[in-house]
């Protein structure tokens, strides 16, 4: 059982899903929740459109943001996710990263009796609550399938039997090389842009965030703006109400099918363009695919980066512009990363495969400190 919560884990899943779809010994259930079922629900006919779906689980409500209502969203995801568990009886429950999608089926698999596989585990960054969900998600799981070697490292350090722990590499990077830079008609649609941001709440209230991105909308000023809309999570209100008062002046999305983001992100490479914002995209896939970009603030702290590509910016209007500036004149550097070599689906279907997952004494969970 692969579960979904959100746009930006859906292009990461996908390579694992069709890997585990090309071994005849695996059967994939995808579980589309959270933020994909939000009104209009764009996401999930994304979902739909490429998986058949065992089953969908509403979670958070339209209108309704702030951290209560993730609690809230985060108590009917458990309840709902035990009963969709006990109901397709998978043999093994998939999730990744860090978001309360990622936590609440982690919950139900731990307490139900699954065995849990977690994607990305060991990682750090800031996000609103993702550094404790990410690591509490750790100790609930039974397979590890880190993105890097510190990340392998640190799952380790935190008591895990190394011989559960997979440095598979980042899903981010399957199938990237393969993705063509977008089109005359995509990139004019869009509105030929010179860089896109994508900024995320973190946590604060509406004010602070409807300021924070005031200031990068200041900073980039001058250049023609993609701008992407916000996560569902606590603030979001405050970054629409910024984008909603100056969306005179560029294109706005709510969503772009991965490869189109993709597409976009390699044709602002080719020219002088850059990522602008807080998601893990500007470190993770720019540093892959060789796109600059500017990582502001502190959602993204302690995330390994690749500096040749990726610089970070203070949240301020002037921080940012500096930044920007200095991105038109490094030049390009070493291309290395560390997020593994494009095959980490496949490796990861290959370990499943090969699971017993009801082997004695699977589920039981020891620290090896």
């Amino acid at each position: 059982m692969v579960v979904t919560g959100s746009r930006a884990e859906f292009g990461l899943l996908k390579p694992v899903m069709h890997a585990v779809q090309d071994r005849a010994e695996l059967e994939l259930l995808v579980v589309a929740a959270g933020s994909h079922m939000v009104q209009p629900a764009v996401t999930f006919r994304e979902v739909k459109a490429q998986f058949m779906i065992a089953d969908s689980i509403p979670m958070q409500t339209a209108g309704k943001v702030g951290r209560l209502a993730d609690v809230d969203a985060l108590g009917k995801g458990v309840s709902r996710f035990g009963r969709s568990m006990d109901i397709n009886k998978p043999d093994c429950v998939v999730v990744l990263g860090d978001r309360i999608e990622a936590f609440a089926a982690a919950s139900a698999a731990s307490i139900g009796g699954y065995a849990l596989a977690h994607i990305h585990g060991g990682d750090r960054a800031e996000g609103v609550a993702d550094e404790a969900m990410r690591h509490a998600i750790t100790k609930l799981a039974h397979i590890h399938f880190p993105a890097t070697q510190t990340s392998a490292e640190r799952i380790i350090r935190m008591g895990e039997d190394p011989s559960r722990v997979h440095m598979v590499g980042s899903p981010a990077g399957d199938g990237l090389a393969a993705v063509e830079a977008a089109g005359d008609a995509l990139f004019a649609e869009l509105g030929m842009p010179d860089l896109v941001v994508m900024m995320h709440p973190i946590g604060r209230d509406d004010e602070q965030e409807y300021e924070g991105m005031i200031g990068v909308l200041d900073a980039c000023e001058g250049k023609r703006l993609l701008v992407m809309l916000p996560n569902i999570d606590p603030g979001r209100r405050g970054i629409m109400r910024a984008i909603d008062e100056r969306r005179d002046g560029f294109v706005v999305r709510e969503h772009l099918p991965r490869d189109q983001f993709i597409g976009v992100l390699k044709r602002i490479a080719n020219g002088s363009g850059a990522l602008v914002g807080n998601s893990s995209a500007g470190l993770i896939e720019c540093s892959i695919i060789g796109c600059p970009s500017v990582d502001i603030g502190d959602r993204q702290n302690g995330r390994e980066r690749c500096d040749g590509w990726t610089k970070h910016a203070d949240e301020d209007t002037d921080s940012i512009r500096s930044t920007l500036a200095e991105l038109g004149t490094m030049g390009r550097r070493d291309q290395a990363h560390p997020y593994g070599d494009g095959t980490s689906g496949v490796q990861i279907a290959r370990v499943l495969g090969e699971l017993d997952p009801h082997a004695d004494g699977f589920l039981r969970k020891q620290c090896a400190y």
